[in-house]
């Protein structure tokens, strides 16, 4: 299934699964006859209790983000890449393969580090009361979709 048909499929309420899912429709003020990185970002920022919402290199640096408050995208895209070398040493140690999600819990909220594409990654930053699991649903069962934006 294609973005199109996804974004298609859940503005006109025919998604065959009824849980929450990710809206790639452009806001009216920036549509465009494809979805694109920028309406990746703001569908997740659009979610209740998604602080930010970065997509970001797998060099740190920003390609394209939207946060609340005082949060700065560029520092938090800057402190990814260690982590997810972790991740890769430890997906090697271990046998598991390659690295595809991590989720970090601290005690303000939590964390998701998602690999988008071999040279691209999402973080996004949610509060204690996020419902994280629908995110995750969303996240593994629009993998194809949202790779295809990078």
């Amino acid at each position: 299934m294609t973005v199109r048909e996804v974004t298609a499929q859940l503005v006109s309420g025919q998604a065959v699964d009824p849980s929450p899912s990710l809206d790639f429709t452009p806001l009216r003020a920036h549509r465009s006859a494809m979805a694109t990185i920028r309406d990746l970002v703001s569908a997740l920022r659009r979610r209740d209790g998604v602080d930010a919402a970065i997509v970001l290199g797998r060099d740190g640096l920003l390609i394209d983000g939207a946060v609340e408050g005082p949060l700065d995208p560029e520092g938090l895209a800057a402190h990814v890449p260690p982590m997810v070398l972790a991740a890769l040493d430890m997906g090697r140690a271990s046998g598991r393969g390659e690295f595809g999600l991590m989720v970090l819990e601290y005690g303000g909220g939590t964390a998701v580090v998602a690999s988008l594409a071999a040279d691209a990654l999402l973080l996004v930053l949610l509060l204690p009361d996020a419902n994280l699991s629908a995110l995750l649903y969303d996240l593994r069962r629009h993998r194809a979709q949202i790779a295809a934006l990078i």
